[in-house]
């Protein structure tokens, strides 16, 4: 590229960079009206012109709250509340965290101002404020703070795709074992949805529901080691054919495990290898599934399987997926019957509380009947 083209992008990036830092909102808070005065009048001979003038450090925190500053420069000395208090209180709020605070002094012993850069201060300016380092230094917090703003943002923009990626594959996961016996795989769509108003029908907040939905999502994977002529048998299972089912909630949870050391070196064909690159399970979403997938068959009387978990005993997700699970399958077409009324479905739900259930997830599934059934009517399988 010509260099007059190179400096023709670096003029207008820094002109753009100029006008971005020139409308940025600066906030002014000194108990000395001439102070304000004269800072607000240095930064406007350099084109700012969004500002927000504080006098009384009483309101000083309300106006930060209610519309936040892009840069904050903060006088010290100030009575009733400091210029500590104040930069203590912006630095403890994660949204203002980032904000750039420079600090308007007229004299500053050296503990305060370890202090006030323990809390947080990002720069210091002297009193009577010298326009020649005012000028660079806000402009400088500004461009510091946009660039840390652009960098979050693209951060926010990954985590979120990858987030999009992570459950597209765990749903992907669940239809695979969902395909087996079931021609639409939204069965494990609508499991996953009822656990979710389950969960915040019980008090989970919107993170944790979010990920018991997706987790449920994986409750029948271990179908993928069930041989087609049980799974895709028409009529009652006889006790052996019963019996192999049953091991489908034991597959499930290996599936969504880790393997350990001696299955990954079999694996890659390499004992040392697979035990240097071997770790733990970490996916919160995975973990939550292994249990769910291992516990959404024991009931709330002890009669369930694998384990013959009881009670409280059965971790509370694994509890509100076997409701979920069941509710699907009583209202759904399957080979074997036909989809039962929701009025059934609920008289057979009730049939089991405090021996199939428990009846704290019952209760939760009463009071979501309305999103329960939007639910069914979103999700409705193809006929």
């Amino acid at each position: 590229m010509p260099y007059s083209a190179l400096l023709s992008r670096e003029s207008t990036s820094q002109a753009e960079s100029n006008t971005a830092t020139q409308n940025a909102r600066v906030m002014i808070i000194d108990d000395e009206p001439i102070n304000v005065t004269v800072v607000r009048k240095f930064l406007q001979r350099s084109g700012y012109r969004n500002f927000d003038e504080i006098t009384d450090s009483t309101q000083a925190l309300g106006h930060i709250y209610t519309n936040p500053p892009d840069v904050l420069l903060l006088d010290l000395m100030m009575p009733v509340v400091s210029g500590l208090d104040i930069l203590e209180a912006v630095r403890a709020d994660p949204t203002l965290d980032r904000v750039p605070v420079l600090i308007l002094t007229a004299s500053c012993d050296a503990e305060t101002k370890i202090e006030a850069l323990n809390l947080g201060a990002t720069d210091f300016l002297s009193k009577p404020v010298d326009p020649t380092e005012l000028i660079p230094r806000v402009r400088n917090a500004l461009l510091v703070k946009g660039r840390e703003d652009a960098l979050e943002d693209l951060v926010a923009k990954r985590t979120a795709e990858l987030e999009r990626s992570r459950r597209e594959v765990i749903h992907c996961l669940a239809r695979a074992a969902e395909f087996r016996d079931n021609e639409t795989g939204r069965h494990v769509i609508r499991v996953g949805k009822y656990a979710g108003i389950l969960a915040r029908q019980m008090g989970f907040n919107e993170r944790d529901a979010q990920q018991l939905e997706v987790a449920a999502t994986l409750h029948d994977i271990g179908k993928i080691g069930i041989p087609d002529a049980i799974l895709l048998k028409p009529g009652k299972l006889d006790p052996e054919e019963f019996e192999l089912m049953q091991k489908h909630a034991a597959y499930g949870r290996k599936i969504v495990s880790a393997m350990d050391a001696t299955e990954y070196a079999s694996f890659v064909g390499h004992a040392e290898l697979g035990s240097t690159l071997l770790g733990e399970c970490t996916s919160p979403v995975l973990q939550l599934a292994s249990r769910i997938s291992l516990t959404h068959h024991e009931r709330w009387d002890g009669s369930g399987y694998p384990l013959g978990l009881a009670g409280t005993d059965i971790p509370l997700e694994g509890r509100i997926t076997a409701v979920a699970d069941v509710f699907d399958a009583l209202s759904s077409r399957r080979p074997y019957k036909a989809a039962f009324p929701f009025a059934k479905c609920v008289e057979i739900l009730e049939e089991g509380r405090g021996k199939h259930f428990d009846p704290d997830v019952l209760n939760a599934f009463q009071a979501e009947r309305e999103a329960i059934i939007r639910v069914q009517i979103d999700y409705a399988d193809d006929e």
